[in-house]
């Protein structure tokens, strides 16, 4: 197993029979998003979220400034990325080692949920559409697929038509809407059961969202149930 990340654990109840592995974006940290678990209406799931904190490496894009970063963005512009791939598949590794940690706490990974903001989105796609074992769901939150030859060349059979949610603001002004709005008519067109919101927003978050997403998760908890 990889070096396992640095990460808070919340517990919805105690014995999860679920989790949900969620990335933050480039430049925040594990607790980015841990105030919204009790907005997301799971108090009757065991469910164990896990929010890991990324590397600190430096990021071109931003002069080289060190940060927690999920990998380095070598250039962007209004409508396109240029990634390190490597970095991609490094802290992909640092992912599964997650997911295999919760194998071995007695959740499959059928009951595991990979969830990510911005950049830690681009990671749930590039991890859970790799990913050997079947998962139970995608969350990509105002993001983008950050490499499309990683894809191409590894896309995993066993999460071929894995559910995902994903969700934009109109009003971002960082990752462009058109690059969320892409990856999930990718998605979907490749076979993924695919929710997609739009909200009234810049990049972050509302509750209108976080509404949608809570119950999203009950219906795929529901389902394999």
């Amino acid at each position: 197993m990889s070096q396992l990340l640095d990460a808070i654990e919340i517990e919805t109840r105690p014995n999860p029979q679920w989790a949900v592995i969620w990335m933050h974006g480039l430049g925040a940290d594990g607790n980015d998003f841990v105030s919204i678990v009790p907005e997301l209406g799971l108090d009757e799931a065991a469910v164990r979220f896990v929010f890991p904190h990324a590397p600190m490496i430096p990021v071109t894009c931003n002069n080289g400034y060190v940060m927690r970063a999920w990998y380095d963005i070598l250039e962007l512009d209004s409508i396109s990325r240029r990634v390190d791939e490597a970095g991609i598949r490094q802290n992909r590794s640092a992912i599964q080692a997650l997911i295999e940690r919760e194998n071995q706490r007695g959740i499959p990974s059928e009951r595991i949920i990979l969830a990510g903001f911005s950049q830690g989105g681009a990671m749930a796609y590039s991890v859970g559409l790799t990913h050997p074992d079947r998962l139970a769901g995608i969350i990509a939150l105002s993001t983008y697929i950050p490499s499309q030859s990683l894809l191409d060349n590894e896309s995993s059979p066993a999460n071929r038509a894995t559910p995902v949610f994903a969700a934009h603001g109109i009003q971002d002004p960082i990752v462009p809407y058109a690059l969320g709005e892409a990856a999930a008519k990718q998605v979907s067109t490749g076979g993924h059961p695919t929710e997609w919101h739009s909200y009234r927003m810049p990049h972050s978050v509302c509750m209108e969202e976080i509404v949608a997403i809570g119950l999203w998760l009950k219906a795929r908890m529901a389902v394999t149930n």
